[in-house]
């Protein structure tokens, strides 16, 4: 064979080969780029296998013996969402609960009950769509005394700027800094205040400074729940909404024998007035500020010590838990404004007492100066404004 023949058979057969693949790539109606390689599939089964299954946490922790029945009580996922969850009390029913717009998180809607044991069921759907459960168990604390408080502002109330917050407790407060932290004081305008234990039963709370006038307030205190200490839970929550009406302060000197009745700043009454004895440390009128607690149109005074008993006086107002009154007695008239010969009691004319005894709130300020005494804590609730206000924030069980 020539060399001419030779390299003329060689080129059919080439174009012979490039024929056939032409014809191959022409009934592929898909780009060979497109079409899915090994590699591809690889590559998808290695991103579903590194995504990771629903965590799901529990509050209380499965097993727990001594949850608190007002929470958190809550199931969280993470990595996934919750599809179901149910929290069953030992009756069977169901507690009241919000799932969150996620579907990460449940939380009770209601508080538990003290001593019972509840159930957690439902699922959680993780990231890589696989289900896991939502079991669980736990059970809430029993307490050994439940402890009852009361306040002493009422719903709907209107009180002067002086107005303490008194909560009372029916035993005594083993761990004030867990209940002073369930306590909460919310105003309408900003006012700086704090909580003060006076004794083991008892804690206030009042501000800096006089209220303002006007001032909307609410004091809660969630004491379900809450310990105690000693295994002492509270009992019951309790709470108010009040209003601190306008301002009025009282101004009493025992050595000008005046009182004054100041209404915004403004004298409104200047009475001549007759306080307690002077020459008698038993009779004398405590200075300090003291808080007009409560009033009567006719109270009845006894001092067997003095030796008179069930003595009436008209337009009377307690400013102090040691027997000192603001009241009416037309007796002392001759002395009022000229000195001092009552018990202790700031004597007005009734005519005088009945318009100061119309004028006043319950937590209206009485300013006495002018003696040698002191009002203080012997003389029980209310002397909150005779403390500085370092001295009342020492009291706090969170300082």
């Amino acid at each position: 064979m020539t060399t001419r023949l030779r390299s003329r058979l060689a080129a059919g057969i080439a174009a012979t080969a490039l024929l056939g693949l032409a014809a191959c790539s022409s009934e592929s109606k898909t780009p060979l780029a497109n079409v899915p390689g090994p590699q591809a599939t690889v590559g998808v089964e290695h991103a579903a296998a590194t995504q990771a299954p629903a965590t799901v946490a529990l509050q209380p922790g499965n097993g727990a013996a001594d949850a608190s029945p007002k929470g958190p009580i809550t199931v969280s996922v993470t990595d996934g969402t919750i599809g179901s969850v149910q929290l069953t009390n030992p009756d069977g029913k169901p507690v009241k609960g919000d799932l969150s717009a996620d579907k990460h998180t449940w939380t009770a809607a209601e508080a538990l009950g003290y001593g019972k044991s509840y159930t957690w069921s439902g699922t959680a759907t993780g990231a890589n769509g696989q289900q896991v459960p939502i079991t669980g168990a736990f059970a809430t604390v029993k307490p050994k005394r439940q402890i009852s408080g009361t306040l002493n502002v009422g719903d709907d109330q209107t009180y002067g700027v002086a107005m303490p917050i008194a909560l009372k407790f029916d035993n005594k407060v083993i761990d004030k800094a867990s209940v002073e932290k369930a306590l909460k004081v919310e105003t309408s305008v900003p006012t700086e205040g704090s909580w003060a234990w006076l004794d083991d039963k008892t804690v206030h709370w009042r501000p800096k400074a006089y209220w303002k006038a006007d001032t909307k307030v609410t004091v809660t205190a969630s004491l379900y729940g809450t310990s105690f200490g000693g295994d002492a839970y509270g009992k019951t929550d309790v709470s108010s909404k009040f209003t601190i009406g306008r301002e009025q302060t009282v101004e009493g000197n025992t050595q000008t024998h005046r009182l004054v009745i100041k209404r915004n700043g403004q004298v409104v009454n200047d009475f001549p007035a007759s306080y307690g004895l002077d020459s008698d440390p038993g009779r004398v009128t405590q200075s300090g500020i003291h808080v007009a607690m409560e009033k009567y149109e006719i109270k009845k005074m006894t001092n067997e010590k003095y030796d008179y008993r069930d003595v009436p006086v008209p337009w009377a107002v307690r400013i102090s838990n040691n027997g000192e009154f603001i009241h009416g007695l037309a007796a002392s008239i001759p002395s009022q404004g000229k000195r001092n010969v009552s018990h202790g009691c700031t004597n007005l004319s009734p005519a005088n007492a009945k318009i100061y005894y119309d004028s006043v709130l319950p937590g209206d300020p009485v300013e006495i100066t002018g003696t040698n005494q002191q009002l203080s804590s012997k003389d029980g609730d209310y002397y909150d404004w005779t403390l500085t206000w370092d001295q009342w924030t020492a009291k706090s069980a969170l300082k």
